[in-house]
């Protein structure tokens, strides 16, 4: 028979985890705005074809991100207000600067549109909603992996928007042949472009929660990394339009996503490092065995726990990702009570001890 189900134990705190709802009702009031700006400009047919379409995108990314977060995963509240800045807020900041700089200077031309304006305020306008979800929920945003996520995250969201109306104009303008190219070339050969530049400016932001910096620290540091998502966008912008497509695509905008995806490893592997280290400090302290440790922290172990779980009466493996989870939230409870900027920090450490020893016996049960 499967093992019984952990009793119900103490969990973290909230505080400085979640979002507020009055946030979320900002949001939902611009969303109306932008329902009816796509209804208006677009008109509901292609606006429900692009719509449908860009979920496509949308999903790849999230898997991408749920691969790189899955053992820490962020609070579900702080996922969802990222998704909404990018694909709410970060866009009406972008199509009322464009309206802005339309009544002001007029038309501009494509490549100064695309190469300095688009990187410039749609880098500004996601890069604050980073820095929103710093602020918001400081401690969840624990260092450059939490920061990438979150950069991501209202990438993605802001990419979501954007296609839908790409994909809806390609339809009136050029019927099923311009949507279908369109779709692929956005759609499935750079569903990650958006998402990977505003994460150089999670990741700016990251590294400065890391060492325990305040707002006035992560803006700092931050500016340093949106200025490098505002190169990154311009230049992967410009290499669209100024040669041959196909070519540019394979000689820069590969190599860029496969260096991005090396980055993105190098990351989990320090984090990595930094949830063995933690870890090893309560096994001093006498609550986790070295083997433990080991099997709670690294990828090897963590795949090792996994099969042997799944070897357990009743398949054990939800458990062990519970354990595994827990352990790893404690690790960077544990960082942050180092770097001193969580009040919460012993009050969570509690909990999370109380459930990864509960988990712990729900495993070795018989």
């Amino acid at each position: 028979m499967p093992a019984p189900a952990v009793p119900a134990l103490p969990m973290p705190v909230r505080k400085g985890r979640t979002v507020s709802i009055w946030v979320f009702g900002a949001l939902g009031f611009a969303l109306l705005a932008l329902i009816a700006y796509f209804a208006l400009f677009l008109g509901t047919g292609a606006s429900a074809v692009g719509l449908v379409l860009a979920f496509v995108p949308l999903g790849i990314v999230l898997f991408g991100v749920h691969l790189m977060d899955r053992w820490e995963p962020e609070p579900k509240s702080m996922v969802v207000f990222a998704l909404a800045w990018g694909g709410v807020a970060a866009v009406g900041i972008a199509l009322l600067a464009d309206l802005l700089l339309t009544l002001a200077v007029g038309q501009r031309s494509a490549f100064s549109s695309a190469v300095i304006q688009a990187p410039i305020v749609e880098e500004t306008a996601k890069g604050l909603g980073v820095l929103l979800a710093f602020i918001i929920g400081r401690r969840a945003f624990d260092g450059p992996v939490d920061g990438v996520v979150y950069g991501a995250l209202v990438g993605a969201g802001f990419a979501f928007t954007e296609n839908i109306q790409y994909f809806g104009i390609s339809m009136i303008n050029g019927g099923a042949g311009d949507l279908t190219l369109t779709f692929v070339l956005r759609g499935l050969l750079s569903p990650f472009a958006h998402a990977m530049f505003t994460a150089l400016t999670g990741l700016a932001i990251g590294l400065a929660a890391r060492r325990g910096a305040g707002v006035s620290g992560a803006i700092s540091t931050g500016a340093m990394g949106l200025l490098g998502a505002m190169a990154l966008h311009a230049f992967w912008n410009g290499s669209s339009l100024l040669g041959d497509f196909v070519v540019l695509y394979l000689t820069t905008q590969i190599p860029l996503f496969i260096g991005f995806i090396f980055a993105i490893v190098a990351l989990r592997k320090a984090e990595s490092r930094l949830t063995q280290r933690r870890l090893a400090d309560y096994a001093q302290a006498g609550w986790f065995t070295n083997e433990e440790v080991v099997m709670l922290a690294t990828p090897a172990g963590r795949r090792a726990g996994m099969r042997w779980a799944a070897g357990l009466r009743g398949d054990r493996r939800r458990l062990m990702r519970t354990f595994i989870k827990d352990a790893t939230a404690l690790a960077a409870v544990r960082q942050r009570a180092i770097t001193g900027h969580d009040a919460y920090a012993a009050a969570d450490e509690q909990a999370l001890l109380l459930r990864t020893r509960a988990t712990r016996a729900q495993l070795l049960a018989y």
